[in-house]
């Protein structure tokens, strides 16, 4: 075994490592099968080189338009992966020490006889792993099995604990047995926000002692911050001290020429096209960009102490340690495509599939009013949520511009200048279907619901597969329904700025449609792919008119929506299985 060639003082860090790869296994026991099978059957249409949207008479314009180029590039670098994994042990043992410039974890070869029986996918990238465990390569493994045990005495903290194989949830249940692991106590995050947040200067001297740890421990944590503090304070402080957040005035308040450039990136988001990068966008240097997101002004308390604890997902700035949600594990009726609840079994096909010819060309969404917590108070109406059904269900004659290929499906792109009552008339289909947490809405309950469409009747997630476009957007934490979303063979547009154990193996543009955080792209999205709306082709006095309306949508747009809804299947199907993320 790899494991009794370490020297002793490094045993302890390659356990900690190798258990963390059972806890990170559904992004590496993933589904391997033929590189060409994790493709749709049809190729991408050829593209000629992209050009960037141009202005004439300050008029938008566009020689090619973006998305083609995206989808390719997104196609080509997946591919790439898929073709440079490792075939034989001796190729991947190499391959991670070349990347990571040490020996693989104890129980690699176990692991990858693992693999071969499980037709594993990815092999050589472990990238997420690596870079969660880095901060914890300072600390000795005697130091981080005693915070591993600590940990559990915190709020909102379960903890694992393995003896002599054997795992169990402390105070709830026995689990399962595995030679395999060695002894060792797993904290696990029972809550959807990340919570590790270290001060940067902390970040300098990580050895702390037993007694300053425990000084942490002794009555500072209550469950959530009681008016003694918030996310953002304690946020700002992990970054650099040169950085915009560490400086009081300006993390408040965006500056003049911050201000000004917040206008023109909204006034340029109509015809900006995200690459999927946003869970790596620094609030550091941009400080006044916090409040349109809710985690920062979570209720729970974060832990300003380098501890070993497993979340679901994590924000950039944040140091858990990433591990597959219980959402995708678990089988239930709101959050899992395919399951019987009647018979209890997961089916293949779920009962409410629709076929793609008949999903509505909508943009749809429906959830809870949730997007944060309520330390401070006042802010909700900000939350990402709250903003985009506020956009979607906007009434306003404010115009927007709108670029279309006229006549359909050719390279002749167009633009009008379009009421957005008009257009979401004619695309959107997005409202509220609970109302959560409205007192800490400005106005209160009252105003929530003028500001917002509410849909009394409610859905099933069934319902969803209704629709070619399905809208994925962080509620309290991360989206607990995208890989429900992915296999339910409608295209996914997601918006988030959580980081999850699967972003390595997942490709922006191919297996998902993207979205910036501002959403206000999604307009032209939806124009690319199923042509421009009705009232669009009215206002243009376009071509197209001139044509039956069955014939007005594009045929290569609906192609190219229908390729990444079967991408983003086939990936769920392959890489993020449910048996993905079991261990043995």
């Amino acid at each position: 075994m790899l494991y009794e060639s370490l020297p002793g003082h490094k045993r302890g860090i390659f356990f900690f490592i190798a258990v963390c790869v059972v806890f990170m296994q559904a992004g590496i026991w993933a589904g391997r099968r033929r590189t060409q099978d994790n493709f749709p059957d049809d190729s991408l249409v050829p593209t000629s080189k992209v050009l960037p949207f141009v202005k004439s008479d300050n008029r938008p314009s566009i020689k090619d338009h973006p998305i083609p180029k995206l989808m390719q590039d997104a196609e080509n670098k997946f591919r790439h992966l898929l073709s440079h994994q490792s075939s034989t042990l001796k190729e991947a043992v190499a391959e991670y020490k070349r990347r990571y410039k040490r020996d693989p974890p104890p129980g690699f070869d176990d692991w990858w006889r693992f693999a071969e029986d499980n037709d594993v996918l990815m092999r050589d990238d472990y990238n997420a792993i690596v870079e969660d465990l880095a901060p914890f390569w300072e600390l000795s493994p005697e130091e981080l099995r005693k915070r591993a045990a600590l940990a559990g005495h915190l709020p909102s903290i379960d903890l694992v604990r393995v003896r002599n194989g054997k795992s169990r949830a402390v105070n709830i249940k026995d689990g399962p047995e595995s030679p395999e692991l060695p002894n060792i106590d797993f904290p696990v995050n029972s809550m959807a926000e990340g919570r590790i947040l270290v001060p940067w200067e902390h970040r300098l001297f990580p050895n702390l002692t037993e007694g300053s740890i425990k000084a942490h421990l002794s009555g500072v944590y209550p469950p959530d911050w009681r008016g003694q503090g918030t996310v953002w304070e304690a946020y700002r402080r992990t970054c650099n001290p040169n950085e915009p957040a560490r400086r009081l005035y300006s993390s408040f308040r965006a500056s003049t020429s911050q201000r000004r450039n917040s206008r023109l990136v909204a006034a340029s988001d109509e015809f900006s096209f995200s690459d999927g990068n946003t869970g790596n966008y620094s609030f550091c240097q941009n400080p006044w960009a916090h409040i349109n997101q809710g985690h920062f002004f979570s209720d729970w308390r974060t832990i300003p102490v380098l501890f070993p604890v497993f979340s679901p997902a994590k924000a950039s700035g944040y140091l858990d340690i990433r591990i597959p949600s219980h959402y995708y594990y678990a089988q239930t009726r709101r959050y899992t495509y395919g399951w019987d609840p009647v018979n209890l079994e997961l089916k293949k096909v779920d009962h409410m599939e629709t076929p793609w010819e008949s999903k509505s060309d909508k943009i749809f969404w429906r959830g809870a009013s949730t997007g944060g917590g309520s330390s401070p108070p006042g802010f909700s109406n900000q939350y990402q949520r709250h903003r985009f059904v506020r956009m979607a269900s906007d009434e306003s004659y404010n115009n927007r511009t709108i670029i279309f290929a006229d006549p359909p499906s050719s390279t002749n792109y167009v633009h009008a200048h379009v009421p957005t009552v008009y257009l979401n008339d004619d695309i959107m289909d997005v409202a509220f279907v609970k109302v959560v947490d409205s007192s800490n809405y400005p106005g209160g309950i009252g105003a929530l619901i003028s500001d917002h469409r509410f849909d009394d009747g409610g859905v099933n997630l069934g319902d969803h597969w209704k629709h070619k476009y399905l809208v994925d957007i962080d509620g309290m934490g991360y989206s607990g329904r995208f890989f429900s979303f992915l296999e339910s063979d409608s295209a996914v547009m997601k918006a988030t700025v959580y980081r999850e154990f699967f972003e390595p193996w997942i490709q922006p543009w191919l297996h998902y449609i993207p979205l910036s955080a501002s959403y206000q792209e999604i307009y032209n999205i939806h124009a690319f792919f199923s042509g421009a709306s009705s009232s669009t082709l009215q206002i243009a006095n376009a071509t197209a008119l001139s044509v039956s309306p069955s014939k007005r949508r594009s045929v290569d747009g609906d192609r190219r929506l229908r390729r990444i809804a079967r991408a983003g299947k086939q990936w769920k199907r392959t890489i993020g299985r449910r048996v993905d993320m079991e261990g043995e």
